[in-house]
């Protein structure tokens, strides 16, 4: 019995002598992409969990004509963005652990751009890097994030352990360093990130406070220097190249080696990358040199393939992935349940189970025989374990249906087997393979799916805006609507909202009809993000759709939407918040503007005078008791002196703000409506009534009586603090156009034309707009003049706004 191969396992048996670490490549794309020349002459950078891939083309260019190119792919070589590089020189590109892009330049400072190309921000690494330039670097993840470690023009090493709270360590100098060292890594140990500097055969642990020697054990005599290292996914093993062609692998303390191993080629490589997958046993690097990438292991033999193209090993939680200008491929070890059920004449109880499916299939005997055997040894679960796990390290959606159908055949024969692996498994595949779908491209294997979690892979769905897949998947596998559902909805909302190709009304509209039925979405995050984006209008629109008034507040108030604001928070019926808005319109407007809006709103008032009158009552029982303390006591000193006068002063202030902002506008209304002026007036200074008030008050009242007389008088008393188009308008509205006509020669430029058409002035009106060549003003003119009646002063318009659209 021979149980048939799958095609990424048949590498498997073509590589079955090497019987240490057995290696499957798998193939996940064929790229996209159309790079004419390949990877070469290209800065390239791919994240890890089959994140996007950055190309920046013609980097070593020093012609200002013929700038590089930036290019950011999907893992199947789809473009997400592009765009001419017109910053300094770059010597690193590297990904963030939230799928950022840093972009290191010489001079030391960092870009950070989302997948998508846009610019987030830069920060700079430091004065010391600006002036010495950086001469190498590299980006690495921690558990505390994404950091940068340089070396320095000075052959010194600056390191920021995280990029989000950048906190730079200068670390020490590396003795007898001549020139830039041989080869050079960042390791996390001991809740710190430390350099590990090779400088000819001597090896060195740089961290804040010291640079130690180390020795590697059993590292090769044979070796003069160390001229290229790696460290794993883990940080755990360190992976060393001699110049004699030996790689020496051990742990990356140095306390331990695991195996070595000569390569028979003396040449530097290009790179060199850990490949281990968790929980293996065995050790297992690659090294990569023009057109040959070897596997070594903890035997003496090694595993070669040969490439066609230039390309690049990008180090992941169970193997190495190799891309190329032409393809995107895999690199692992092969899975112990892969290799069970899948390598020639196994006897494995899941390569037993897969048999007896296929045979069961074909309506043969066979299928009792093998099911039998499989029993016999009292490994039915074992097997349907073994299958199951199996399907999930699988890539090829074929095989998986193959091993869950035979483990799903097995589960038949089993009375107590518990569902919820083979249930998970399927679920997983079907998200798996929806995100590695070619028009996706996120090649995750089930390890890294379940190291990097559903939270963080929904999340790498919004950055790409794939939100009907992100919705799908959050559905699929039931996650918590606030986690799932709604939060890609508000993400999709926010990037709605700053569309600028659609009106207010259209994406409001949208946005209410898509989140209508979703739970524990605030529209006041949604509106803000539309407000930062300068769409004023549309966010006020959202926040009609914001059922907490709390929420809705603070962001009108923030807009400079200050009535509005007091309107939402007395609708909410909370007091606190109707204070709140209240003293926040007392510090922001002027004393009379402030009265004058809160007249109108007759629960603001009401509630302002409570808090007033209950401020004037308990600074009175101070007053109260500082007086009945000195007559007991006769405790009379300059400190108690001065707080009473402080006290008192602060009451009289209190009853006159109470006195001006309730009482004394209906006072001087009705001394002005009786025509009491001169008593008007005295309160008017008594009182320290704004200027503005007091003139719109006695001009209403004026206007109101008809005395023309007294309003005349009025308007040459001095200049009008609220400008004389207001006396224009008061004797229109009360149907006096004569005396109107007295104050639209002291109307101010830009309200001349306003003025003019007031009065039925059309050729008035004409030359100020004419004058002031304001298209606007021309238009408004044009639109009140008459065909019949007005056709040479509408020719005259005509050709001035004419002139003005043209300036």
């Amino acid at each position: 019995m021979t149980p048939a191969l799958s095609k990424s396992e048949r590498i498997v048996s073509r590589t079955n002598d090497y019987t240490c670490n057995e290696m499957r490549k798998i193939e996940l794309y064929e790229m996209g992409w159309n790079l004419k020349d390949g990877l070469r002459e290209c800065l390239v950078a791919a994240a890890p969990y089959g994140g996007p891939i950055s190309l920046l083309k013609g980097h070593n260019r020093r012609s200002p004509s013929a700038r590089p190119q930036l290019e950011i792919y999907s893992s199947s070589g789809l473009p997400l963005a592009s765009f001419p590089w017109k910053s300094g020189v770059v010597k690193q590109l590297g990904w963030t652990v939230s799928d950022d892009l840093l972009c290191v330049q010489e001079d030391g400072t960092v870009l950070v751009y989302d997948l998508l190309g846009g610019f987030k921000r830069h920060f700079s690494m430091g004065n010391e890097v600006s002036q010495s330039q950086v001469l190498e670097t590299k980006i690495f993840h921690s558990p505390y994030g994404t950091g940068v470690a340089i070396l320095t023009g000075a052959l010194r090493f600056t390191l920021a352990t995280n990029i989000d709270d950048i906190k730079l360590r200068r670390l020490p100098e590396v003795p007898g360093l001549q020139g830039a060292p041989s080869c050079w890594a960042v390791l996390t140990q001991d809740r710190q990130s430390k350099v590990l500097v090779a400088n000819g055969s001597h090896l060195f642990i740089l961290d804040n406070t010291a640079c130690t020697p180390v020795t590697p054990p059993g590292l090769s005599p044979q070796a003069s220097s160390i001229v290229h290292m790696c460290v794993s996914f883990s940080y755990k093993y360190l992976a060393l190249l001699t110049d004699s062609g030996h790689v020496w692998m051990g742990t990356s303390n140095l306390k331990e080696k695991l195996s070595e191993v000569d390569t028979k080629i003396k040449t530097p490589p290009k790179q060199m990358a850990w490949c281990r997958r968790p929980k293996s046993q065995q050790p297992s690097a690659v090294v990569m040199w023009d057109g040959l990438l070897i596997v070594v292991g903890e035997c003496k033999e090694t595993i070669q393939y040969h490439l066609d193209d230039d390309s690049i090993l990008v180090p992941e939680l169970d193997g190495v992935r190799i891309i190329s200008g032409t393809h995107h491929e895999l690199l692992q070890e092969v899975p112990g349940a892969c290799e069970e059920i899948f390598k020639i004449a196994s006897m494995a109880p899941g390569a037993l189970l897969l048999e007896a499916h296929k045979e069961y299939e074909k309506e043969s005997q066979k299928a009792d025989e093998y099911l039998r055997e499989i029993k016999e040894q009292s490994l039915l679960s074992e097997a349907v374990r073994q299958c199951v796990e199996a399907a999930g390290h699988e890539h090829e959606p074929e095989t998986q249906k193959t091993l869950l159908r035979a483990a799903s055949f097995g589960k038949c024969f089993l009375s107590n087997f518990p569902p919820e692996q083979f249930v998970s498994m399927c679920r997983d595949l079907r998200v798996l393979n929806a995100v590695r779908d070619y028009t996706v491209g996120i090649p995750l294997t089930h390890t890294q799916f379940k190291q990097m979690t559903v939270q963080v892979l929904i999340d790498r769905l919004v950055y790409r805006k794939l939100y009907p897949l992100a919705i799908e998947i959050c559905r699929y596998l039931k996650t918590p609507e606030y986690q799932g559902v709604s939060r890609v909805l508000k993400h999709w909302a926010c990037y709605k909202v700053q569309q600028k190709e659609e009106s207010d009304e259209v994406i409001a509209k949208a946005v209410s009809v898509k989140l209508a039925d979703a739970a524990g979405i605030f529209y006041s995050e949604i509106a803000t993000k539309a407000y930062e984006s300068g769409r004023t209008e549309l966010a006020i629109k959202l926040l009609e759709f914001e059922p907490r008034s709390g929420e809705q507040v603070p962001l009108l108030l923030k807009m400079k939407k200050s009535p509005l604001a007091l309107s939402k928070a007395i609708e909410s019926g909370d007091t606190d918040l109707v204070y709140t808005v209240v003293m926040y319109l007392k510090n922001e407007l002027n004393r009379g503007d402030f009265f004058m809006m809160l007249r109108n709103q007759p629960v603001a008032l009401s509630l302002y005078k409570q808090r007033l009158e209950a401020r004037i009552a308990l600074l009175q029982s101070a007053v109260d008791e500082y007086y009945k303390a000195k007559n007991e006591f006769s405790a009379k000193t300059t400190e108690d002196e001065m707080r009473l006068l402080r006290f008192q002063r602060k009451l009289e202030e209190e009853k006159g703000e109470l006195l001006v902002g309730f009482s004394l506008h209906d006072t001087m209304t009705t001394l002005l409506s009786v025509g009491l002026h001169k008593h008007a007036e005295q309160l008017y200074k008594d009182f320290r009534v704004p200027d503005k008030r007091f003139w719109w008050l006695k001009l209403k009242s004026l206007a109101e009586k008809e005395d023309w007389e007294e309003l005349e008088k009025f308007g040459k008393s001095k200049k009008s603090p609220i400008g004389y188009l207001p006396f224009v308008e008061v004797c229109i509205k009360h149907h006096n156009k004569y005396e109107a006509k007295k104050y639209v020669s002291k109307v101010t430029p830009e309200q001349k034309v306003k003025a003019h058409l007031a009065v039925g002035d059309m050729e008035g009106a004409a030359e100020a707009a004419i004058e002031r060549r304001n298209e606007s003003e021309i238009s408004t003119v044009l639109s009140r003049c008459s065909a019949t009646t007005d056709h040479l002063l509408m020719e005259r318009l005509n050709r001035a706004k004419a002139t003005a659209v043209k300036k």
